[in-house]
């Protein structure tokens, strides 16, 4: 028996793994940092025997409540990933399983690897809409780049997507998977119409550095990106640097930040109601994105969610209140769950990969609603 993590997004610590019954285990925090949360491994094993895993010290991970109702994902192929009935108490989280194959990855979430990342980009680049931008690197050398879609002129509005600030939140990089294949298919209608109207900026991945290490949270030097956009830097966040500056050079109309959310079990937006500068006409902005996303589809809705900022408190070192506050543009951090939406549960898969990808379709159809009035 033996279990591994030393591969693209890896983060697992053995503690002890002689007896397949009681197998115990650890998730290594960021480094120079005090979160943790993400995990994923892979057990080698004698297939058809049982398992169990325990995974320790979680009453002190990053968020201790994502772990209420949370269950493990795995996956024979790296492909399908479904959920493994889990349980969480006194700071442990169990979950047994007798593997069918002799090779079985376990994560917190389907990962989304740089390889595919990298694929993405490549696949992004050859359709004709699209250009592939370098910005500069990361502080692991990695590039930092942005895809530029449609053909730019003065009364086109400038729409920016960024996604995976917190490296551990791979359904934000599945959600743009889905978002891009829409928007460059040259049938689609919502994208021919968006795409007269509009330019997008996709960031897929804003933290290639900490999606590579295993992450939850943080860049390589341990650092939260979505608590950099007043003050960025090269020498601690360049890629929050890189990207408000092209912003800055580009335009910015409305702006979606993506993450998922580790405890709260839906989908939800989070707005820009604490800007100094928010009026009526943000306000109708935003609930006229929130009522087309509703109308789309049921994945979506609009009770649960984060308590809404006071008028003037929000936190403008956060990406969409930063963008918000600038560029007087509609924003929204979009969150998605990485336990299950509770609207529409799966006992199988809960929210995945797969309904990410869609979601990321659903929410392109309903920014066709407010392009004409974003500027």
């Amino acid at each position: 028996m033996k279990i591994s993590s030393n591969f693209d997004s890896g983060n697992i610590k053995v503690i002890e793994a002689t007896d397949p019954l009681n197998i115990q285990l650890e998730i290594n925090k960021d480094h120079q940092s005090e979160f943790y949360q993400w995990f994923h491994f892979r057990l080698e094993t004698t297939p058809y025997q049982l398992h169990k895993l325990n995974i320790n010290e979680l009453d002190k991970s990053a968020y201790p409540d994502g772990w209420e109702g949370y269950q493990a994902v795995a996956s024979y192929d790296r492909q399908t990933w479904f959920r493994v009935p889990s349980s969480y108490e006194n700071g442990t989280l169990s979950f047994e399983i007798e593997p069918e194959c002799g090779s079985v990855y376990f994560a917190y979430f389907a990962p989304y690897s740089y390889d595919r990342h990298l694929d993405l980009l490549s696949w992004a680049q050859s359709q004709g809409a699209c250009q592939l931008i370098t910005l500069g690197e990361t502080l692991d050398g990695r590039d930092m780049s942005v895809l530029k879609i449609g053909e730019p002129s003065e009364d086109k509005k400038n729409i920016w997507i960024t996604a995976r600030q917190h490296p551990g939140e791979t359904m934000a990089q599945w959600y743009v998977e889905g978002l891009l294949h829409k928007l460059l298919d040259d049938e689609d209608p919502h994208a021919a119409a968006l795409l007269s109207k509009a330019v997008f900026y996709v960031v897929p991945n804003m933290n290639p550095d900490g999606s590579a290490r295993g992450h939850l949270r943080t860049n390589a030097k341990g650092v939260n990106l979505n608590r950099e956009w007043q003050t960025p830097s090269m020498e601690n966040s360049p890629e929050v640097y890189l990207v408000l500056n092209k912003m800055r050079e580009a335009g910015l109309d409305m702006h979606l930040d993506i993450h998922g959310d580790e405890a709260i079990p839906y989908n939800f937006v989070a707005g820009s109601e604490g800007i100094p500068s928010y009026d009526a006409r943000l306000k109708g902005l935003e609930d006229s994105f929130k009522a087309a996303l509703l109308t789309i589809t049921p994945e979506f809705q609009d009770e649960h969610g984060y308590p809404k900022d006071e008028p003037g408190q929000a936190n403008l070192t956060v990406g969409s209140s930063a963008t918000a506050e600038e560029f007087k543009a509609l924003t929204y951090t979009i969150e998605m769950p990485f336990k299950d939406n509770n609207d529409l549960p799966d006992p199988d898969y809960g929210w995945s990969d797969r309904r990410s990808y869609q979601f990321g379709q659903d929410t392109l159809a309903a920014i066709v609603n407010v392009v004409d009035n974003l500027r």
